[in-house]
Parts: structure tokens; C-alpha cells; sequence
């Protein structure tokens, strides 16, 4: 029996070559034009966005209006609610989840299996089912106008993330408790001291999908907050445009490309990270 030849990119044809890079390159133009327009628009004056026929790039540079944004509203408070307040969630739902995937993947209790299926179970009911019965619960413990309640509930895990950080420790062997029983250690030594020093692409993965999630809510501050100074930037670019007659949109633009800025940074220096938890967590069944 033959066995089987391993796929090389170099013994493809030039023109499935070719092929291949144009449809790449196609995708890539695809996805990165949204983010073209925003920042041609942020550069351009009212009168250049409504001018007939359409211009593909400003006659000259605005770069005042980054400037505006941050004059017109409270743009710099807005990111800096939603820095903390992603990172004190993502910290805590992170953590908490890598605590109970540890206790799914490595430890043996009966009804454990059940027990998964019904965390992974949550993840069928729709947010909207929980939404009245969670307000009136804030509202009589008095955290309503705060971030308690957006808070709090991120210390409680999340079930997406218990089920891909137990797909990552059940990848890694399981000579390795037997190793740390031998020297005396017990499980909370396996779990700080040998598996979350393992666990850098599992994490990374984690909190970048769920600070995406946290940096982008926007129903969770609508409901809960009533303080402008509370907001962050995804409720506070919801709001921008209440105090203009009608919708400034190159400052709209400005301020939507310094919002998401932050996520493209920290997804460029973690791809690495990110893409390998990926790949480790979805090799595990």
C-alpha cells in the first residue's frame, strides 16, 4: 500500500496559482473595505460626503476632525469605562471558566458528564428569556446606574469558555498530575503551577473572544446604565450623534475608528496566540 502523499503549495499549477492568490486577495479587498470607507469618510468634510458623484478619497486631509470628537463629546471617559470595564470581565470570566473546565477535564466525579451537558445546555437560551427576571433581580439588590450588574455576572463563568479551555487541558497528558502527585503536589498545584503556564494560546483565545463581546455590548450598558459618564464607547457612539441636528457622519467615522482600534492592536499582537488555541482546542473531540 502507497502511502499517502502530503499536500505541498508548491506542487500546484501557476494558474491554480494564480487561482488561489486572486481569490485571496479578493477576500482580503472584501473584508478590509468597510474599514477603507470608514477612514475616507472620517477624513472628508459634510460637503465631500454628499458630493455628487461620489469621491473614493477627500480632496484634503481632515484630521482636525479626530480632534473634534473628542471636543464634542466625552469620548476619552466612554473609552476608558470600557477598557476597565472589559478588563476586569474578560480577567473574570477567564479565570473562573479555566477553573471549572480544570474540574470537567481532570477530575473524576460521578455525574460530571451530565453536569457539562447541562453548563453547555445554557448556551441555548436566548439572553432575552433571562433579561426581565436578571433586571428585577438588580433592580430590588439597588444595582441598577451601576456596573454591578455587567460586572458580577462575569465571575460566574461563561459556558462557551469552560467548554474550549476543556478541550485544551484534555489535549495535554495526564502523566503530568501523576508527576505532580508523585512530588506531593495536589490539584491546586497542577492547576496554577503547571497548567495555566501551558495554557497561554487557551487564554489568549479566550479573552480576545470575549473581549470582543464585552467591548462591543451594547444592550447590557442600555439597560443597566443611566449616566453618561457611566457609558462606554459602544453606548456612548450609540448616543453621539443627539446632540448634532442631523448625523455628522465623518466625525461618526472618526470616532467609530478610535473605538475599534484597540481591538485591531491587541488582535495583531495576539494572532499568534489566538490562532493556536484555536487549533489545539478544535483537535480535541
Amino acid at each position: 500500500m502507497k502511502p499517502k502523499k502530503s499536500y505541498n503549495p508548491g506542487d500546484m499549477r501557476p494558474v491554480n496559482k494564480v487561482i488561489l492568490y486572486v481569490l485571496l486577495y479578493g477576500g482580503v479587498l472584501l473584508f478590509a473595505f468597510p474599514l477603507f470607507w470608514m477612514l475616507s469618510t472620517s477624513l472628508k468634510t459634510i460637503a465631500e460626503i454628499h458630493r455628487v458623484p461620489m469621491t473614493w478619497f477627500p480632496g484634503r486631509l481632515q484630521w482636525s476632525n479626530f480632534r473634534q470628537i473628542f471636543i464634542d463629546a466625552p469620548l476619552g471617559r466612554f473609552l476608558w469605562n470600557s477598557v476597565w470595564y472589559s478588563a476586569v470581565t474578560v480577567a473574570a470570566v477567564v479565570f473562573t471558566s479555566a477553573m471549572a473546565a480544570f474540574a470537567f477535564a481532570r477530575l473524576r466525579a460521578r455525574g460530571s458528564l451530565l453536569l457539562f451537558g447541562l453548563v453547555l445546555s445554557t448556551m441555548m437560551i436566548p439572553s432575552q428569556v433571562t433579561l426581565i427576571p436578571q433586571y428585577l433581580l438588580f433592580t430590588k439588590l439597588h444595582w441598577t446606574g451601576t456596573y454591578l450588574p455587567l460586572v458580577i455576572p462575569a465571575f460566574t463563568a461563561s459556558s462557551f469558555t469552560i467548554f474550549l479551555m476543556r478541550q485544551f487541558y484534555l489535549g495535554i497528558s495526564k502523566e503530568l498530575d501523576e508527576a505532580v502527585k508523585i512530588d506531593g503536589g495536589g490539584q491546586f498545584t497542577m492547576f496554577f503551577r503547571i497548567l495555566i503556564p501551558l495554557s497561554k494560546p487557551a487564554f489568549a483565545t479566550a479573552a480576545i473572544l470575549e473581549l470582543i463581546s464585552r467591548w462591543n455590548d451594547l444592550f447590557g450598558p442600555l439597560i443597566y446604565l443611566n449616566d453618561m459618564n457611566k457609558y462606554p464607547v459602544s453606548l456612548g457612539l450609540a448616543n453621539f450623534t443627539a446632540a448634532y441636528g442631523a448625523t455628522p457622519w465623518n466625525l461618526l467615522m472618526a470616532a467609530s475608528l478610535v473605538a475599534i482600534l484597540p481591538l485591531l492592536l491587541i488582535f495583531f499582537f495576539a494572532q499568534k496566540y489566538f490562532i493556536q488555541g484555536i487549533v489545539i482546542t478544535g483537535s480535541k473531540g
